[in-house]
């Protein structure tokens, strides 16, 4: 059924792409959640391609057998072509009862409660101590690092000089010479190292093309190869002209004399000499000199190896240069792992593992939390949802809504507009009587030009009603008048205050000054308790100077 593969391989694609759109609209913020998501995504495209890929066959190479199964749908007895292909379902149902039948539907959507969904176990990929794809782990390459054989000093290296030089070949960094790297421990050791290295990548990034910058490294390394201009495994040369005598020209460390033939650097040259007469050089010169032809020129002789062994630098070389550029596309990760480990060094083994629980306890609740929401935050909402108030009753101080009856009690349910506020509305007597000295209607006065005499204005709302208010307290004034006084007596509202605390309109103040009976005019010693009621007694009967 050929029409049916098509048409499934067409709703597979498509419920690919929407589960692909939904993953995309999410932006989870832990690292976990984020790598979950794009190795969905990576799953997700893979299966596309291979549907795709099924969809094209069809269409190109089943051509023939498409057109007869649509001649055959469409000419005919039309239900004679119905039951045959009933029979053939009811057929491979008897042969497989205990099939699965697939939902496209629900096969892609998104996982409920931090399930694994299509990516797989993510916690499984990486190690505790890559801290999913933040840092490296590189402690067993360290160790084989560390036994490999023609290892001078290398053994006192410790694990943060291995992170700065695990991608360095070539002298100084490394004292590895080129044949003991043609040993089968440094083949595997640089073959293990380039793979966890794009298996990691692969890992952190998902949904990057890699095949195309792994194919770059190739190219890179094969025109290199072809130009001889790989480091540290460029053509070898003899020298024909006595090299006891002179020596060869300087490599290594760029301080002593390099002996060629057995690719040992020497600091005194009387040893160097004292080298050249011994067994084990004079037998590294034969195995040299017989391991193919030389041609020689202006005194010197290429050394061409033989074939076989070529083909095994080129093998070593190659895993060193993709070692080289991995390292160098994830500088970041190089450096996070270099400050953890200076970190982790100050810590003690339990403070470690207490860490890394934390980490996975962060990351799980994280996870399985509804709408991000954890801990106590995630009960306040649920108590929230949970709140029946269909009155739309006020809340109390405790989150819940207040009681009918107190609802009822202070009027609450009585609208009080104020238009000075912007017509703001207050619920019940008691704050729209509070709001004449707050900040809003206070606000509200001063843009309509009305000073700071608010108590002449409550229970005034209309802008009309107060400016037309304002405009009688300033006619008011200019005619002399005061607001609640008498007219012509501007003196009067004024008051004084003697040095006995006593307070009296500025008129009475002046009358006594002048009189001579005001206290501060009386000497201390004269002065008797009750003069001043008589005084005031007498300003009362109207008796003046």
């Amino acid at each position: 059924m050929l029409l049916e593969d098509l048409r499934l391989a067409h709703e597979s694609i498509e419920r690919l792409e929407a589960g692909i759109s939904d993953r995309i609209l999410d932006d989870p913020k832990q690292l976990r959640a984020r790598l979950a998501r794009d190795h969905e995504i990576s799953a997700f495209l893979n299966q596309i391609q291979s549907q795709s890929t099924r969809a094209l066959h069809i269409y190109s190479h089943e051509q023939e057998a498409r057109t007869a199964e649509v001649q055959a749908i469409s000419t005919g007895d039309v239900f004679e072509e119905f039951y045959k292909q009933l029979n053939d379902i009811k057929e491979y149902q008897k042969r497989y009862p205990n099939a699965p039948v697939e939902n496209l539907e629900r096969a892609y959507k998104k996982a409920e409660n931090g399930g694994p969904g299509f990516a797989g176990d993510i916690d499984g990929m990486f190690t505790g101590e890559e801290a999913f794809g933040r840092f490296f782990d590189l402690t067993m390459l360290h160790e084989e690092y560390l036994n490999l054989p023609g290892i001078r000093g290398a053994r006192k290296l410790t694990y943060l000089q291995y992170l700065d030089t695990f991608d360095h070949f070539a002298p100084p960094q490394c004292t590895i010479s080129r044949q003991d790297k043609m040993t089968d421990e440094f083949f595997s050791y640089v073959g293990s190292l380039a793979q966890y290295l794009e298996s990691f990548i692969r890992r952190i990034k998902p949904l990057e093309d890699l095949g195309k910058l792994f194919g770059g490294f190739d190219e890179e390394f094969d025109q290199s190869w072809e130009k001889d201009e790989v480091a540290g495994w460029e053509a070898q040369k003899a020298h024909t002209n006595g090299t006891a005598a002179n020596g060869p020209k300087t490599e290594g460390t760029g301080e002593g004399i390099w002996c060629a033939d057995c690719e040992k650097e020497f600091k005194n040259d009387n040893v160097y000499k004292a080298h050249l007469t011994g067994k084990k050089h004079v037998k590294n010169a034969e195995a040299l000199s017989n391991g193919g032809d030389a041609k020689k020129t202006n005194g010197a002789a290429a050394v061409v190896p033989a074939h076989g062994e070529r083909l095994k630098e080129r093998a070593v070389a190659e895993r060193e240069h993709r070692i080289r550029k991995l390292a160098s596309s994830m500088t970041t990760e190089r450096e996070d792992t270099r400050v953890n480990v200076e970190r982790k060094a100050g810590m003690t083994d339990r403070e470690r593992q207490q860490e890394l629980a934390a980490l996975y306890a962060e990351d799980e609740i994280m996870t399985n939390a509804p709408n991000g929401r954890t801990g106590e935050d995630g009960e306040e909402g649920d108590d929230e949802e949970k709140i029946y108030n269909p009155l739309k009753l006020p809340l109390a101080w405790d989150g819940k809504p207040i009681p009918f009856w107190l609802y009822k009690l202070h009027g609450l349910g009585v609208e009080f507009s104020c238009e000075i506020c912007g017509n703001y509305v207050y619920m019940g007597r008691r704050a729209f009587d509070k709001h004449f000295s707050e900040a809003r209607h206070v606000y509200g006065l001063k843009c309509l030009g009305i000073g700071a005499q608010t108590g002449l204005f409550a229970q005034i709302t209309g802008i009309e009603e107060a400016q037309r208010l304002w405009e009688k307290v300033q006619r008011d004034k200019k005619e002399g008048g005061g607001v609640g006084g008498k007219k012509g007596g501007g003196e009067a509202v004024e008051e004084m205050e003697d040095s006995q605390g006593n307070v009296m309109p500025k008129k009475v103040y002046e009358d006594l000054r002048k009189a001579g009976l005001f206290a501060t005019s009386i000497n201390a010693a004269e002065w008797k308790p009750g003069k001043d009621k008589m005084i005031m007694a007498w300003h009362r009967a109207g008796v003046r100077d």
